[in-house]
């Protein structure tokens, strides 16, 4: 078997391991692990190469922002945020149909900016805003699918774990992808609200109203809000202004969503030990799984399959526009059985020189920030995407059994096709994503 077959081999033998329940990152670290082991004819290369890709990976002051960010997450739910937010969106929207389901994503989307991951943003929502949707009436359909579909807002809207890990593999400058999230992350939102007001008009009995709530309670709610909008403009306005790096600015965002925690009475040594447990427990998991992706890639790159694979698609001559589709689509297939980290460390190395070389009519800059974004919202499909949607089971064992499964699945893909949409107006108008780069 040639170094090119055994690579190209190597991929239905780690779907094999995922699918026998092996943790994903430990597979890509066998699969890499024995393959170079058959490419070298000895495990000196292998166990030498482990030995300097765990250091240098695991010594990069960039990898540092990832575990700030989830600690300024796990802050930031003990100072009550996601409440504040959620009550400020449900007395402002709260009497319209469906208002208080989009209060619920307008409050994932206000958490999803000062916390960079989508579980979070799921399960820290889905604790706040569960039980108010099914007090007001709405169905176990609705209610857990427009959950799971606003937790999605956490790794789009900046800051983003995913989008520092793409910028890391793609060398490009995180603030700039930050930015160019901003319009994308905002049409999210716009989508999901609209999905909703579309689906309680054609199933009226779905959702129940709220009763108006007066002005003054309205404003004292929104004043409430305050250690959120100071949050995200020290924190993203320090990135975007230049007084602090993004690693700095993840620094300065996990010490003040600490001490507002800590003023508000949600920190005392105990649930600061559990945030710091929980914080190191979800960031050896993502460095496992970067590990394994490195580990898996650099098999791929001895067996030339990253090269060939250009190469081929240079040779047949396809459409930039249509190779794109094709990456896109495999995304959304393949996100429905891996996570969405996973995806982003095993085929970026793959399919970005691919894409790379195809030209778009724009700079190598602004196509790369432009297929970030787009390869991140067709990944994040993916965890609201049956069987394996993370979000969706999240969701669901919060419901304690009153919502079925299958009233999970069925009440998303009313989300599912909004996604879809956007990415279609995305791919078609790059210049909603990179238009605000015009400006900063």
């Amino acid at each position: 078997m040639s170094n090119l077959e055994l690579g190209l081999w190597s991929f239905p033998v780690l779907l094999l391991l995922i699918f026998l329940r092996m943790p994903i990152g430990l597979a890509m670290l066998v699969v890499g692990f024995c393959g170079s082991w058959m490419v070298g004819g000895s495990t000196l290369m292998i166990l030498a190469k482990l030995k300097s890709e765990t250091y240098t990976t695991f010594s990069s002051y960039s990898l540092s922002i990832v575990p700030l960010f989830l600690l300024m997450g796990q802050f930031a739910t003990l100072g009550g945020m996601s409440q504040s937010l959620f009550k400020a969106a449900e007395v402002w929207m709260g009497h319209r149909k469906g208002g208080v389901a989009m209060a619920a994503v307008g409050a994932c989307a206000g958490f999803g900016a000062i916390c960079g991951s989508s579980l979070a943003t799921a399960a820290t929502m889905g604790q706040v805003a569960l039980p108010e949707l099914r007090r007001y009436g709405y169905s176990g359909a609705l209610a857990s699918g427009t959950l799971a579909a606003g937790g999605t807002l956490g790794i789009l809207i900046p800051p983003s774990v995913i989008l520092v890990i793409y910028a890391i593999l793609t060398e490009q400058n995180i603030a700039k992808l930050f930015v160019a999230a901003f319009i994308p992350g905002i049409l999210a939102a716009i989508g999901y609200m609209l999905t909703i007001s579309i689906y309680v008009r054609l199933r009226p009995g779905s959702a129940g109203i709220r009763e108006r709530v007066p002005y003054r309670e309205r404003f004292i709610a929104l004043g409430e809000v305050w250690p959120v909008l100071v949050i995200f403009i020290l924190v993203v306005g320090g990135i975007y202004g230049g007084w602090f790096t993004p690693t700095e600015g993840a620094a300065v965002g996990a010490a003040g969503t600490g001490l507002i925690a800590l003023v508000n009475g949600g920190m005392n040594w105990r649930t600061f030990s559990e945030s710091i447990l929980a914080t190191a427990s979800a960031t050896a998991m993502i460095f496992l799984i970067v590990l394994g992706a490195g580990i898996y890639n650099g098999f791929l790159a001895l067996t030339q399959v990253p090269q060939e694979a250009a190469a081929w698609v240079t040779d047949q001559g396809f459409a930039p526009m249509m190779v794109l589709i094709i990456i896109l689509v495999f995304y959304l297939l393949m996100g429905c059985v891996m996570d969405s980290l996973s995806m982003i460390l095993l085929t970026i190395p793959i399919f970005y020189p691919i894409v790379i070389q195809l030209d778009f009519g724009m700079s190598v800059e602004d196509f790369s920030i432009w297929f970030g974004i787009l390869a991140l919202i067709v990944v994040e499909v993916g965890l609201i995407t049956p069987p394996v949607g993370m979000n969706l089971f999240i969701i669901n064992s919060m419901a304690k059994r009153e919502i079925p499964i299958r009233e999970t699945f069925t009440g998303v893909l009313p989300f599912v096709a909004s996604d879809l949409l956007r990415v279609v107006v995305l791919v078609a108008f790059p210049i909603l994503t990179l238009g605000l780069l015009r400006v900063f």
